[in-house]
């Protein structure tokens, strides 16, 4: 490799490594946040972000920028999170055994208003558990985090029409699953 060879893939390197920022300081958010959803405890969302950037830095030559990026990323994350998702599930049983931080300070929200939260966190983890890893992934892109249709399709690598199919039947699901609760 000559001098200008190595002068360009310098040049190509640190444009890449640019992008990465760009790209990291921008989405990183809702890395941390799909990591989140598809189940992986708060202890481990940001090592997997970090996972899904280390990925995305090898993969970004690969990456298409005619084409949304936000799909592409959840792709990265679902597998990240699906090749840690054994202990993470075993993280996050540890955590919620731990007792809770009795040394609150009084600027705290109002313990009704911290358990009625925490009851319907338990209550929306109970019904995404509930749920196929394909289910799960729609309903939560689309609720959470807003994605479109083709978005999704795009992200999970399936028709645009089985995911409205399944987001129908999963809010159905979900609005049963809350008919009952107030039961």
């Amino acid at each position: 490799m000559g001098r200008g060879d190595r002068a360009e893939a310098a040049v190509a390197e640190r444009e890449r490594d640019e992008r990465l920022a760009a790209i990291y300081a921008e989405h990183f958010d809702f890395v941390w946040r799909s990591s989140l959803s598809l189940g992986a405890a708060e202890a481990e969302a940001e090592d997997i972000a970090q996972d899904v950037f280390l990925v995305v830095r090898r993969r970004l030559p690969d990456y298409d920028p005619s084409r949304p990026i936000r799909p592409w990323l959840f792709g990265i994350v679902r597998r990240v999170a699906k090749d840690r998702r054994r202990s993470a599930t075993r993280a996050k049983r540890r955590l919620r055994l731990l007792p809770a931080d009795s040394a609150r300070g009084s600027d705290n929200p109002d313990p009704e208003q911290t358990a009625a939260r925490s009851e319907a966190t338990d209550f929306v983890e109970a019904f995404l558990a509930t749920l196929d890893e394909s289910r799960r992934s729609i309903f939560v892109l689309s609720e959470a985090e807003g994605l479109s249709g083709t978005e999704i399709a795009e992200a999970l690598g399936i028709n645009r029409n089985t995911v409205y199919t399944r987001l129908r039947a999963t809010r159905q699901l979900f609005a049963q699953a809350i008919e009952k609760r107030r039961q």
